[in-house]
């Protein structure tokens, strides 16, 4: 296969900057991915309703749980029950801060907002940004119902300042702060809220001039916002930068590289007028929330979400038996798909000397000895070949023996259900910062190996010899 075209790189890393700046939150992850997906011709199914009758070789369908974690799937033209699922798997949170259920705090002569520190995130990092807040919002509908309402204020609202380096002046030195009192944001001066029309003293919960804001955003009333649930985020922009357009500076790139990848992989595979009719696979791309935090809830990749929807497919269709799910689950492959990090020209020691991802030169494979991530030889051979007829360059990542190592959905996924698995990512800097680097190239890269996945791991599964 032809190389990708400069032309063609560019204009993944600038739809990946647009699917950053569109998702502050992993609402609003779910709701672009949904908007794209169906642009595409996929049609929505609903967990509370049977699929029987419904799935269909050649069909395209999608569902979402908790509006934070979302499942697409296409069903090849030649699938038959048992047949296996070709599975890219990624994540739609991001570590950050969130609103407390009460967020109002006072001192000092300004109103500040009480939030919760979301995942591991490197925090100094947050300090003297222009913030502001999205998210979900359960909104009354007047006739004793609820309806979930997606939010983002784009302007900023809010600030956490650092303390001069005149009244800390080892700063520089060790900078050093405690996330309860000192990440406390501030919203607005108490006189300038006193001398407007806002109850300030009467809100038991939340500020009310940052209820109005929310309001206004939705054209309601503060009286309608029943609950919500709030992330920080950045207000400066995802962009792609360096002297030579190379490099993409963003927020939550860990792991939206991945997430618009696995969509835009997908969604790719099936632009021929006959791209599902010789496959007997079902293509797959599940983006889960709460891998930060552990991937432990009902919408986290350590739920039965994606045995679920594994399942479904399998006794929705015509033929299935008492082991079609089974069968199907050895005959299926995932990628587990997170960032790695790329070496760091400034702390290149702390990779081990063989195993340093660089940008600009295709994913990485990662491996660890100790089951942090699920690659085993049969499935990075699998991928390798894949990529060796893309054309697409992959790297290998293993940490150091003296540095901790952390882990992804991969291990999890591929415990839970038997799958063959492999870890694989786009090389990134500052991780977990509100500022991340990745590099512009690698983005179309990374779309092109899942395109190819989807397309090409059926027949070369048929290849395969080993358990």
């Amino acid at each position: 296969m032809s190389p990708l075209s400069k032309v063609q790189l560019h204009r993944q890393a600038e739809q990946l900057v647009d699917f950053i700046n569109k998702s502050p939150s992993p609402f609003h992850v779910v709701d672009v991915c949904r908007s794209w997906l169906r642009g595409a011709n996929f049609t929505e199914l609903k967990e509370k309703q049977s699929w029987c009758g419904a799935i269909k070789p050649n069909g395209r369908y999608f569902f979402t749980r908790n509006g934070s974690s979302i499942v697409a799937f296409a069903v090849g033209g030649k699938f038959r029950p048992g047949n296996g699922t070709s599975i890219v798997a990624a994540h739609s949170d991001s570590p950050c801060l969130k609103l407390k259920p009460v967020s109002k705090k006072s001192g000092s002569g300004f109103l500040q907002v009480g939030v919760q520190s979301y995942g591991g995130g490197l925090w100094h990092t947050w300090f003297d940004r222009d913030l502001s807040v999205a998210g979900r919002v359960m909104v009354r509908d007047g006739a004793g119902g609820y309806a979930a309402r997606l939010v983002s204020i784009d302007e900023p609202i809010m600030r956490i300042p650092s303390l001069a380096i005149h009244m800390d002046r080892s700063a520089n030195e060790a900078f050093k702060f405690n996330k309860e009192v000192h990440m406390t944001p501030i919203l607005a001066t108490v006189d300038k809220v006193l001398n407007g029309t806002s109850d300030e003293e009467n809100a038991p919960a939340h500020h009310p001039v940052l209820l109005e804001r929310i309001a206004k955003q939705l054209d309601i009333s503060t009286a309608d916002i029943a609950d919500f649930e709030l992330c920080l985020f950045d207000t400066q922009k995802a962009t792609i930068g360096g002297l030579l357009n190379e490099l993409i500076y963003a927020a939550r790139l860990d792991n939206l590289n991945s997430s618009y990848c696995a969509i835009e992989g997908l969604i790719n595979s099936l632009s021929g007028e006959n791209a599902l009719e010789n496959d007997s696979h079902v293509r797959l791309v599940a983006l889960f929330d709460n891998e930060e935090v552990g991937s432990t809830s009902a919408y986290g990749a350590n739920s039965a979400l994606l045995e679920s929807a594994l399942r479904r497919i399998q006794a929705s269709c015509d033929g299935a038996n008492m082991t079609s799910f089974e069968e199907a689950v050895a005959n299926s492959y995932m990628i587990s798909s997170d960032v790695t990090h790329a070496v760091h020209p400034n702390y290149s020691e702390k990779h081990e000397s063989n195993h340093r991802p660089e940008m600009q030169k295709g994913p990485a494979i990662k491996v660890n000895a100790n089951q942090r991530y699920a690659t085993t030889a049969l499935t990075s051979t699998i991928l390798k070949d894949i990529a060796k007829r893309s054309d697409i360059p992959l790297q290998e990542f293993v940490v150091r023996n003296d540095s901790p190592c952390g882990s992804t959905i991969g291990p999890m996924l591929s415990a839970q259900l038997g799958l063959r698995t492999i870890d694989i990512g786009n090389p990134l800097l500052a991780m977990h910062s509100i500022r991340e680097v990745c590099g512009a190239d690698d983005v179309g890269m990374l779309v092109k190996l899942f395109e190819n996945f989807f397309i090409e791991f059926a027949a070369l599964d048929a290849k395969i010899t080993a358990d």
